[in-house]
C-alpha cells in the first residue's frame, strides 16, 4: 500500500484563542476562533472551536475528519498578515515545539539536503549556517547520518538545531523566502 501525501492535517497547535471572535476567513462568521498551525504541512489555519472550550497556547488539537474534541471545523488558510499579534508572538515557540515532537523527520533535512546552486546550499537557508557549518555538517553526515538533534549538536558543534529550523520555518510562513525548505505551499 502507497502511503498518499495527505492535503489534509490531522493536528494543529493553537497560536491564538478568541473566545468571541470573528472569521477573517468567512465573511460575517463569528464565534470561537482559534488560529493555529498544521503540524505535518505548516498551515496556517483558522478553526471554529466548540463553545465553552478552553484553549492554551501551544495545545495539539484533533482536526482531522474524524475525532474532534474542540473544534467544530476548519474554516480555511490563514496568510501570516491575518495572524493576531499574539498568534505571531507565540509562533515561534510553537513552531519549535512542532520540530522537536517531529524529530527525525527535521533530521532527516540535516542528512538530505543539497546544493540548490553551484554557490548555495539549502543547509544554508537555515539561519546561522553558513559555509563553514554546511561543510561540516555534509562532511559529518558522509561519515554517518545523524541520528538526533543532540547527535548534531554534538557533532557539529551547532547549538539549538530545532531553535534555527523554527526561526527558518517562521521566515518561509512570513513570506520572507523565496525558496521553501519546509512549508508546502
Amino acid at each position: 500500500m502507497m502511503s498518499v501525501d495527505k492535503k489534509y492535517e490531522e493536528f494543529a497547535y493553537v497560536l491564538d484563542f478568541m473566545p468571541r471572535g470573528k472569521s477573517v476567513v468567512i465573511k460575517g462568521r463569528e464565534g470561537p476562533m482559534v488560529q493555529a498551525i498544521g503540524e505535518d504541512r505548516l498551515t496556517l489555519l483558522e478553526l471554529l472551536a466548540m463553545e465553552n472550550q478552553d484553549f492554551v497556547l501551544g495545545e495539539k488539537v484533533k482536526i482531522g475528519k474524524e475525532g474532534r474534541e474542540k473544534v467544530v471545523s476548519v474554516l480555511g488558510k490563514l496568510a501570516y498578515e491575518e495572524l493576531t499579534p499574539e498568534a505571531r508572538g507565540s509562533l515561534p515557540a510553537v513552531v519549535e515545539g512542532i520540530v522537536k515532537a517531529n524529530e527525525q523527520k527535521y533530521v532527516a533535512y540535516f542528512n538530505d539536503l543539497q546544493p540548490l546552486t553551484p554557490r548555495l546550499h539549502g543547509l544554508e537557508l537555515i539561519p546561522g549556517i553558513g559555509k563553514t557549518f554546511m561543510k561540516e555538517i555534509v562532511d559529518m553526515r558522509e561519515k554517518q547520518r545523524f541520528s538526533s538533534f543532540e547527535d548534531i549538536q554534538k557533532r557539529v558543534g551547532l547549538r539549538e538545531p530545532a531553535k534555527m529550523i523554527a526561526k527558518r520555518v517562521v521566515e518561509e510562513l512570513a513570506g520572507d523566502s523565496r525558496v521553501s525548505l519546509f512549508v508546502k505551499k
